[in-house]
């Protein structure tokens, strides 16, 4: 049983996996201080959480986007006298079509996001864990950072930053006592697609979504054993695997096919 003043820091824990995350940690008497960038979701996540839990839930709304978003959240966090015992990093965007018609400002909002936001994060909390000698840090990324991602390509490219950022810094801290381990997810049914545009892709209407809850769980369990990595679903694998065997511009091409709308015909 966790001690009362443990807490986990969330990013986009207001929904998706992110929600699903903070309810495995606060059933593990783990306190949360959940950042998202809507006050009124965070209050209502805040109140859900803290009455089935009876945990202390902490909310800071913060707009990731912003580059010096993440520094403010340290700032906030430690003006609040808490000290984090195991850090999430969630948040993350996408942005659906070919890259020569896309927004290149949401893009970098996208890069900030999924990427900048996680480094930082990580730096400012990973060296406190180190001088400690515990904590725990989990990153979720995705498969889709294992595949490229035509129609997807800044954001599977953001994941393919992620797994190698992740691995790469557990090398260097494997032999302190502070848990780093990077989560893969494949589809899941959370509202990324809408974000990202993307509702009608065959990724999304003929594919089938995990379960939030399913993959929040393969990543809880996957830290606390201190696993590397963890790619969440047997389906999700086995095409990893096969990715693995076959020639990098096929799987693109696959890739591609996946991720063409359904009705490209009538458009």
């Amino acid at each position: 049983m966790a001690d009362a003043q443990k807490y986990a820091l969330i990013t986009g824990a207001t929904s998706g996996i992110g929600l699903e995350l903070a309810k495995l940690f606060a059933q593990d008497h783990y306190n949360l201080v959940i950042v998202a960038r809507s006050e009124e979701e965070l209050a209502s996540t805040a109140s859900q959480l803290s009455q089935q839990y009876g945990v202390q839930v902490e909310t800071i709304a913060k707009d990731l986007f912003q580059r010096e978003a993440p520094f403010e959240v340290y700032e906030e966090v430690k003006a609040k006298g808490i000290q984090i015992a195991a850090l999430v990093n969630d948040a993350g965007q996408g942005q659906y079509g070919k890259f020569t018609e896309t927004d290149i400002y949401r893009e970098l909002d996208i890069i900030q996001l999924n990427i900048a936001a996680y480094v930082v994060l990580t730096k400012l909390y990973l060296k406190e864990m180190v001088a400690r000698n515990e904590g725990k840090i989990l990153q979720v990324s995705s498969i889709g950072g294992e595949l490229p991602g035509p129609l997807q390509s800044v954001y599977h490219g953001t994941k393919a930053f992620i797994t190698s950022f992740t691995e790469a810094i557990r090398a260097e801290n494997k032999d302190s006592n502070v848990a780093i381990t990077a989560l893969l997810p494949g589809v899941t049914d959370t509202d990324f697609f809408d974000k990202a545009d993307m509702e009608d892709s065959k990724l999304v209407q003929e594919g089938s979504k995990a379960d939030p809850a399913k993959v929040a769980k393969d990543g809880y369990e996957a830290l606390l054993a201190n696993k590397d990595k963890i790619i969440s679903g047997f389906k999700n694998k086995a095409q990893v695997a096969m990715s693995n065997l076959m020639p990098d511009d096929m799987v693109a091409a696959n890739m591609l096919k996946q991720g063409e709308p359904v009705h490209k015909e009538e458009k």
